[in-house]
């Protein structure tokens, strides 16, 4: 004798639990995917310095080419407000993705044409070279620094959105501020590791002169990358005994700080160590008694026993750089 179907009711339950565990491991895939892969949904985020609720949510990759391009600005001693213009129009442009397609030939983080004299494709898909040419090409745009954004920016861009730049300068403010290093502690991310790339101190050497350029690392002629281990002497990027740390010892009024404030100097190279931490396999960065780690819940900034960079002793104060192997 056949048994008696399931009544309605019990079927609509069974429908239902069988539905929320079809949801419970979808999701549970995708996070086990993002992290191992190190995610390409928010990962970072960006506070604002008064304590207010203005934030900005980010990917890590995102945060990489944002702080390429404020590194690019300050090197180039770029005012504040031109790292804030360039990383609006990289939101409008390209959302911060180094992109290979676009309008016609445009191409990378802000949209640059061959066809128009901005480079060839291979230096404009490079975020260094493409954030350089946006600045060469700011510069030369009288009184930019008084201009609305949106003016200033689509004089360099010459786009067919000339107004689309505007909605960007909170975001851009906000990031600009943390990875000039004006706002302190303000840039944190989850810090899980990429699935790809180099890691280990010489790849972080390698990632601060691609940005920052050779003197940032470099004192006395000091190997980079793949050469010798620098020594305190000679370098003022220096590896532990354990080689997994880099200290990046933060003077005022150096080549490689362009002069710029000591503390300025140290928070900028703090957060772009944060903003790079997926990629280069970070797990720590410490600076003026704050300490960031990847993975920590809450992924705030904690203030360490060790007091380094205020006042006077910020001349002396240090950057370290943690990476996981």
């Amino acid at each position: 004798m056949p048994e008696p179907s399931p009544s309605p009711k019990r079927r609509g339950r069974l429908l239902r639990t069988g539905a929320a565990l079809v949801v419970l491991l979808a999701v549970a895939g995708y996070l086990t995917v993002q992290y191992l892969t190190g995610g390409t949904g928010p990962g970072c985020k960006v506070v604002s310095a008064d304590g207010g609720s203005t934030s900005y949510e980010f990917t890590p990759e995102q945060a990489v080419n944002a702080a390429t391009i404020a590194a690019v600005g300050t090197g180039r001693g770029m005012p504040e407000r031109a790292v804030t213009i360039a990383l609006a129009t990289a939101l409008q442009e390209s959302g911060l993705r180094n992109i290979e397609h676009g309008d016609r030939d445009s191409l990378g983080l802000f949209q640059q044409r061959p066809s128009q004299g901005w480079g060839t494709p291979k230096e404009i898909m490079d975020p260094t070279y493409a954030a350089g040419s946006f600045y060469t090409h700011l510069a030369k745009v009288p009184d930019y620094r008084s201009l609305p954004l949106t003016v200033a920016a689509q004089r360099v861009q010459r786009s067919g959105y000339p107004e689309a730049y505007a909605k960007h300068e909170p975001d851009a403010t906000l990031l600009s501020a943390a990875l000039t290093g004006r706002a302190a502690a303000t840039l944190t991310c989850q810090g899980r590791p990429g699935a790809t790339g180099a890691t280990g101190p010489d790849a972080v050497r390698a990632a601060l002169v691609r940005d920052f350029g050779r003197d940032v690392v470099q004192e006395a002629g000091a190997e980079v990358g793949g050469g010798p281990t620098p020594t305190p002497a000679s370098s003022s990027a220096v590896s532990d005994a354990g080689g997994r740390t880099v200290t990046l010892p933060v003077r005022s009024g150096s080549a490689a700080d362009g002069g710029r404030d000591v503390r300025e100097r140290g928070w900028q190279l703090a957060h772009w160590a944060v903003a790079n931490a997926s990629a280069l396999h970070i797990e720590r960065v410490a600076y003026a008694g704050r300490e960031w780690t990847a993975g920590v819940t809450d992924g705030q900034w904690h203030t360490t026993d060790a007091k380094n960079g205020d006042g006077a002793a910020a001349r002396a104060a240090s950057v370290r750089i943690t990476t996981g192997r």
